[in-house]
């Protein structure tokens, strides 16, 4: 299949969204995405949820309402993610946000939230998960839905200069063992304490977030919507592949990378420099 639209995202950014980028550790982009790469991605979406790989996962009860899967690593079998992370603009959105000059790929990851799906998307940051430092890292979080925001992502504002804590796992929240890491607060039980944003979002949006950001979510309170969104992993000019003590989700494999090493290998390809 040959790519909808190219490689330009449908507008250029504004040095204000880069800005809000800084400050709160996530931006809400409106309109970036053409339909043709929504499109894109409702087949491709429709490939994967008919191929899971090894890695997908349901955190849905299975007695319960809706569904809550997860897979990852669809790039590596599935020729349309492939396309789309060598084709489509998000390379470019990341790039420009974060200010960086050369742009390696980490990986990408789906979620799909049925409607009247109950089940909450714990809160956590990123990074911690994976072995990359830096901070030019970030994922690009694109809805295939109309999103409401009390179903949509949710981001603690600032949190992106938080130090890290301890990943847990989606299934069963139990905790990575041997990180060293401190447990991330309640944050439901002092939610008044925090600025919580969140937001609207309709297909051509896309949400970008630093790999520190606290985020989460709840269920999927619509009754007409499904929430399938896909967010894609981008590492800039201070990236760097970092051994970490303890358990790490990200890569699931060898990239064959020493610690402190550029990203660029077969596992991390460089997309733009």
């Amino acid at each position: 299949m040959r790519s909808p639209l190219g490689a330009e995202p449908r507008r250029q950014l504004t040095q204000k969204e880069r800005d809000i980028y800084e400050t709160d550790g996530v931006a809400l982009l409106s309109g970036v995405f053409d339909v043709g790469w929504v499109d894109f991605l409702r087949d491709a979406f429709e490939v994967a949820l008919s191929n899971p790989g090894s890695l997908a996962e349901e955190y849905a009860a299975a007695d319960g309402p809706g569904r809550f899967f997860a897979d990852l690593n669809m790039w590596q079998r599935i020729p349309l993610f492939r396309q789309f992370v060598f084709e489509s603009p998000a390379a470019k959105i990341a790039a420009d946000i974060m200010g960086a000059s050369r742009i390696n790929f980490f990986y990408d990851q789906m979620f799909v939230k049925e409607s009247g799906t109950l089940e909450r998307t714990p809160w956590h940051q990123d990074q911690p998960y994976w072995a990359v430092s830096g901070q030019q890292v970030c994922s690009v979080w694109i809805p295939l839905d109309p999103v409401e925001k009390e179903s949509s992502l949710q981001f603690v504002k600032g949190s992106h200069r938080w130090p890290a804590h301890n990943p847990h796992h989606f299934g069963d929240d139990s905790p990575y063992e041997g990180t060293g890491l401190p447990e991330l607060p309640n944050i439901d039980s002092e939610i008044e304490e925090y600025e919580i944003l969140r937001w609207d979002m309709v297909p051509g949006d896309c949400l970008v977030f630093q790999g520190m950001s606290v985020h989460g979510s709840p269920g999927n309170s619509s009754e007409v919507h499904r929430r399938r969104a896909l967010a894609t992993r981008w590492c800039g000019d201070d990236a760097r592949y970092r051994r970490k003590a303890g358990e790490v989700a990200i890569p699931t494999s060898d990239p064959g990378l020493a610690d402190g090493d550029l990203l660029d290998c077969d596992l991390f390809p460089a997309i733009l420099r």
